[in-house]
């Protein structure tokens, strides 16, 4: 506390004791350390607080409006460090802003938000799905999920999953159109792809005998700017589509995609990181939420 606001708390508690020794037990100070105190404070101001006499303490006509405001501002300062602070009794609350990739938001953050939100009903959870990087500090994000090599050092980042990628197709795709049993078998077959601009339009294997990594030409009729768009595409029979193991491993389990070319797969692993702007003290809401995702994702 500045000078201020240690005067105004002394204040309050003689109101309150009715004396300055009884104050003075209160906040662990000498009869005479409370009558200066006061006695500063009142010379601040250039009006007495109190009435004295040898029996007792009343507050003036200026004391008692002094004391309804000074409340107020204690009661709000108390309530200002409780909102932020970490100490003993903290519970994560305030606004909690998460950024993550539309196709690991879909199947990871958003089923979980309502457990989240359960066990920390004081956090306003705030979500935005892109697959833009987003810049944390420009955009006022809390927490970012990122898929793959982390190129910004000066965030603290806490790795969460390592996922691989798999080509997947619906059981009616394979019914109509054949199950392809190498990866030139591909040439012939619907591959769904992403329409980035860094995106080949290929895809890569290994071959099981020798070990050596080779690439297939792939082409289609449809393309999508995030796993969701694909995943959806490749449910509905239209094509096959390479995305992220996390993604389709229910899908894969419940029978409703096939994982093809596994043989083949080239076990090219991608990390996905919680990245956030690092401090020493990190917002209890903040690390409650990175604390929350792991677990749950390191038990599924």
């Amino acid at each position: 506390m500045d000078y201020r606001s240690s005067e105004m708390a002394v204040f309050s508690a003689v109101a309150e004791a009715g004396g300055f020794s009884a104050a003075g037990r209160r906040l662990h100070l000498t009869p005479s350390a409370v009558s200066k105190l006061i006695a500063r404070l009142e010379d601040r101001l250039g009006t007495p607080l109190f009435t004295r006499s040898t029996r007792r303490l009343q507050l003036t006509a200026e004391g008692v409006l002094y004391l309804e405001r000074v409340r107020r501002i204690l009661a709000e300062m108390d309530e200002a460090d409780r909102l932020v602070g970490s100490g003993a009794g903290a519970v994560p609350r305030g606004r909690l802003r998460v950024s993550a990739s539309v196709a690991f938001g879909e199947c990871c953050i958003l089923p979980l938000a309502p457990e989240f939100l359960a066990l920390y009903p004081q956090v306003e959870l705030d979500i935005s799905l892109t697959d833009a990087v987003v810049d944390l500090v420009d955009d006022r994000t809390d927490i970012a999920i990122r898929i793959g090599a982390l190129r910004d050092s000066s965030l603290k980042a806490r790795k969460l999953l390592e996922t691989r990628r798999v080509i997947i197709a619906a059981p009616e795709y394979i019914e109509r159109h054949g199950l392809p049993r190498v990866p030139q078998d591909l040439a012939t077959h619907n591959c769904l792809r992403f329409n980035f601009r860094r995106t080949l339009d290929e895809w890569p294997f290994r071959d099981p005998q020798t070990g050596a990594t080779f690439t297939v030409a792939i082409a289609g009729n449809a393309h999508g700017n995030n796993g969701v768009i694909l995943r959806h595409l490749a449910l509905s029979g239209l094509g096959l589509a390479r995305l992220g193991s996390f993604h389709v491993a229910d899908d894969i389990a419940a029978g409703r995609l096939v994982a093809i070319l596994e043989d083949y797969n080239p076990g090219d692993i991608e990390l996905i990181h919680a990245v956030y702007v690092g401090h020493e003290q990190l917002a209890l809401r903040v690390r409650a939420f990175i604390d929350f995702i792991a677990d749950r994702i390191g038990k599924s």
